[in-house]
């Protein structure tokens, strides 16, 4: 397909690659949609309007060069395509899967806003990608050559990936220390399969660990060795250990038995999807199967948990959120998803109490209202007059987002700063206020994307790297 043949949006609709019937798909773990055929990716990258201001690419975090791998894709050059996309992301084909391009690159589509539908990146850029690997064009991590420099990284979720895959490339030593079994973080056992199958994850780890990254894992900091100990063997530390520290919901009953969190119902099955059975599944404590399951929390962690419960037989399942759909933080698509596969929404719907005799058989609800907008915009909410609604429940998981937990404590280390939402406070060039320890992600900004972890990621490495080769004035020393 020639160049000319770009601003196909007019003649061409927009179409996303084929869904699964949700009936099936409910059935399995599996990811919901198929990849395009070559001349399907072609045609829909061609709907590119091609813009002089290309806002996709001002509203991706990590700056894709959007407009440019679409035109190539639409000319059918899918190998320089790949090479561009691989460029500024480290993960391209996990981005693709699930970023909320509804709120990124697609929401700000100039063709979406002119009423033709946004030209489908996310479909496109997995496409380019999972082809690449099929074809032999994603190389081996080839490290730069030594500088005699070690950099330990805590956390091997995407912000700690991403920061040692660069560092590595610029010759540095790494070593990622994470607590779990497995590398990967919330990629692999906070999202689930439908969303994110786990050998796309696993290849990648495998590519760093083949390209000489070591990886530590079942290693907690503060247990196996302080944050003092760790950065006494390297010459730079990065924490990028995200958050986990469960918001509470602070009503009567929440401590009553069938009260879960969603992390921990998360962990649970995906562990399941790697052939194990965890007690907490053989027992019945985390398995929705046969119950009636409410969720609690309106975000993208809540739509996992309501479609997990669908994948594991629930007799019901029902979501509650206390502002309307418009307002909700998760992904619109992931919302679609989920009615499609049977679960029931409750908006302006908050708990009241959580209602049993030691164990649970019910919520109380209370409808709310929207109240005035805040400072930024975002209405406030307030109960309603109306008595509360008592709904059937026998598992009710909280999704209500995470907060930092105490690493000054949990590493022993009393000279950590933090902000007052406990997340670690960094300066200009992201080191924490211990020498030569620089923080990334989400224990940084707060809960945030998967995105924005590989965009810090990505800065980290950098002003690492400055600090280990000198070429940025150390800031002590300047003080």
């Amino acid at each position: 397909m020639a160049e000319s043949h770009m601003l196909q949006f007019v003649t061409e609709g927009q179409n996303y690659p084929d869904k699964r019937d949700a009936a099936l798909r409910a059935e399995d773990f599996a990811e919901i949609a198929a990849r395009y055929a070559p001349d399907a990716a072609q045609r829909q990258s061609a709907r590119c309007s091609q813009c002089g201001v290309p806002y996709c690419s001002v509203h991706c975090p990590l700056g894709n060069h959007i407009p440019d791998w679409l035109r190539l894709t639409a000319e059918g050059r899918l190998h320089e395509a790949y090479l561009l996309s691989n460029s500024t992301s480290t993960m391209p084909e996990i981005c693709g899967r699930i970023c909320p391009q509804d709120r990124l690159c697609e929401g700000n589509c100039v063709i979406e806003s002119a009423g033709h539908g946004a030209v489908t990146i996310g479909a496109v850029e997995k496409y380019i990608t999972d082809t690449a690997w099929d074809e032999g064009w994603v190389e081996d991590l080839r490290p730069g050559r030594p500088t005699g420099q070690s950099v330990g990284i805590i956390g091997a979720g995407p912000a700690g990936l991403a920061a040692a895959e660069h560092l590595r490339l610029a010759g540095h030593e790494v070593t990622i220390y994470d607590r779990h079994d497995r590398a990967g973080g919330l990629l692999t056992y906070g999202i689930p399969g439908f969303k994110l199958e786990k050998p796309v994850v696993e290849r990648r780890i495998a590519r760093l660990a083949a390209g000489g990254i070591n990886f530590a894992l079942n290693f907690a900091v503060g247990r196996d060795a302080s944050l003092a100990q760790l950065r006494a063997r390297h010459n730079a530390l990065l924490i990028a250990t995200g958050v986990y520290a469960p918001r509470p919901l602070s009503i009567p009953g929440d401590d009553m038995a069938g009260v879960a969190e969603a992390l921990d119902y998360l962990i649970t099955a995906n562990r399941i999807g790697f052939g194990e059975v965890p007690d907490a599944f053989a027992d019945g404590t985390l398995d929705a199967a046969g119950r009636h399951v409410v969720v609690i929390g309106g975000g993208d962690t809540a739509m996992d948990c309501v479609r997990t419960a669908i994948r594991q037989g629930a007799a019901s399942v029902r979501c509650l959120y206390r502002r309307d759909r418009a307002n909700m933080p998760g992904s619109q698509r992931e919302v679609a998803h989920a009615e499609e596969e049977g679960v029931q929404f409750d908006w302006l719907s908050a708990p009241e109490a959580i209602l049993g005799d030691g164990k649970v058989r019910a919520v109380a609800v209370r409808k709310m209202r929207l109240g005035r907008a805040d400072a930024s915009g975002r209405r406030g909410v307030e109960m309603d007059d109306g008595p509360a609604e008592e709904i059937p429940a026998d598992l009710i998981i909280r999704a209500l987002g995470y907060d930092a937990e105490d690493l000054p404590t949990l590493f022993n280390s009393g000279e950590l700063a933090v902000t007052r939402w406990g997340t670690l406070r960094v300066d200009a060039q992201m080191m924490t206020a211990v020498d030569g320890v620089f923080a990334a992600g989400d224990i940084v900004r707060g809960a945030s994307l998967v995105v924005w972890a590989l965009r810090d990621g990505r800065d980290a490495a950098q002003h690492i790297h400055r600090y280990l080769t000198g070429a940025a004035v150390n800031r002590r020393e300047a003080a």
